[in-house]
C-alpha cells in the first residue's frame, strides 16, 4: 500500500487507520470512538488493530491507499505497518510496544519509550529536525509531511534508538527520575479498589511526575493528582477510546462536582471540568495557584462522585446499540 494525505484522497479506494473514514473509505481501521471497525479485529491501539487485519485475510479490502486525519505515534506505526508489512511483521512486538507508549503512556520496554519519545520530538516545533517552516503550515499540510518524513524516520529508529539519543534522552532521564521517586515512596501512588481511581501523591519540592512512569505503574484510568497544595483529577486516554485488554470505568461529568468545589472556593480561582467528550480531559483549579479546600476533602467528594455518578461517556454505543437492533429484529 502507499500512504496518501487525508486532504488528498478525495473519494480514493483508501483504509483509514487511526482516524475518521474519508467519502471513498472502505474500511477504517481505529479504536476511536464508534469507528466502525470490525470487532474482530479490534485491539487497544489501532497499530494492533492493523496487525489483526494483516492476520485476517478475510477483511482485507481492494484499496492500495492509506491515510489518517491527525498525526501522532499509533497512526504512524499503524499506517507504517500497512505500507511495509514484512518489515513490521518482524517487529510487531515492538511495534506495538511503541504505540502503545506513544497513545497511553505505557511501555513494556524502556527502547519502546525511547523510541516513542523520539517520534514525539521529530512532531515537536521545539525539538523537531524538520523544517521548522512545516509547523506553520496548516494542520493537515502539516500532518502529511509528518507522516512522509517519518515513515522513513521509524525504520531507522527501529534499527537502533541509540542514534537517536538527542531526541530521548531528556525525558527518558526524567522518566527515570520519576520511577526513582515511586520506587522511593517520595511520590505514593494509592488505587481505589472498585474505582479504577488512584490518587497519586506528589511533595510540593518535586516536579510533577512524568505521565509514563504514572501510566505504567497503575492501569487506573482516572488519576486524582495532589501535588502540595494543587489537585487534579485526570481521566486517561484508555477512556475515550474502544479499549479492548481490561474493562475501564465509564467516565462521569464532573461539572457538578466543579460547581460544588466553587461554592466553597475561598480564593479568586475557580474549579473547571473540561467535559467528558474531551480526549483526556480534567478537573482543575484555574486561575490561581493552589485551592484553598484540603486534598484529602476533594478526593473524599470526587470518590463520592465517581461512586454514584452516572456514566456519560460510551465509546462503544453505536456497535452497542446495533446489535440490540440486530437482536430486536430477530
Amino acid at each position: 500500500m502507499r500512504y496518501v494525505p487525508y486532504e488528498e484522497l478525495q473519494a480514493e479506494p483508501s483504509i483509514i487507520v487511526d482516524g475518521a473514514a474519508a467519502s471513498g473509505t472502505l474500511l477504517t481501521l481505529s479504536h476511536w470512538p464508534k469507528s466502525g471497525t470490525p470487532e474482530a479485529l479490534g485491539a487497544d491501539t489501532s497499530a494492533a488493530i492493523v496487525f489483526n487485519y494483516l492476520d485476517a485475510p478475510a477483511f482485507h479490502v481492494d484499496a492500495d491507499a492509506v491515510s489518517n486525519n491527525h498525526f501522532d505515534e499509533d497512526g504512524l506505526v499503524g499506517i507504517f505497518s500497512m505500507v511495509d508489512a514484512e518489515t513490521a511483521l518482524a517487529n510487531r512486538r515492538r511495534l506495538i510496544d511503541v504505540a502503545t507508549a506513544g497513545d497511553f503512556g505505557v511501555y513494556a520496554t524502556r527502547e519502546a519509550a525511547r523510541m516513542a519519545f523520539t517520534l514525539a520530538a521529530h512532531a515537536d516545533e521545539e525539538t523537531s529536525p524538520l523544517e521548522k517552516g512545516t509547523f506553520a503550515l496548516p494542520y493537515g499540510a502539516q500532518a502529511a509531511v509528518l507522516y512522509r518524513s517519518l515513515l522513513n524516520v521509524l525504520p531507522r529508529v527501529l534499527a537502533n534508538v541509540d542514534d537517536y539519543r538527542r531526541f530521548w534522552e531528556a525525558e527518558d532521564a526524567r522518566l527515570t527520575a520519576t520511577e526513582r521517586l515511586i520506587d522511593t515512596r517520595v511520590i505514593t501512588i494509592e488505587e481505589r479498589a472498585g474505582l479504577d481511581l488512584a490518587i497519586v501523591r506528589i511533595p510540593t519540592r518535586e516536579d510533577m511526575a512524568h505521565p509514563y512512569a504514572l501510566h505504567t505503574r497503575t492501569p487506573c484510568s482516572r488519576l486524582l493528582v495532589v501535588h502540595g497544595r494543587r489537585v487534579e483529577v485526570r481521566y486517561r486516554y484508555e477512556g475515550w477510546v474502544q479499549f479492548r485488554s481490561r474493562p475501564v470505568a465509564p467516565r462521569v461529568d464532573l461539572c457538578p462536582l466543579a460547581q460544588e468545589l466553587n461554592t466553597e472556593e475561598r480564593t479568586t480561582g475557580r474549579w473547571v471540568f473540561d467535559g467528558v467528550d474531551a480526549i483526556t480531559p480534567s478537573l482543575h483549579f484555574d486561575g490561581v495557584d493552589a485551592t484553598s479546600l484540603s486534598a484529602d476533602a476533594i478526593a473524599s467528594r470526587v470518590e463520592h462522585h465517581l461512586r454514584t455518578g452516572p456514566p456519560a461517556w460510551n465509546p462503544y454505543l453505536e456497535v452497542r446499540s446495533q446489535k440490540s437492533e440486530l437482536r430486536s429484529e430477530k
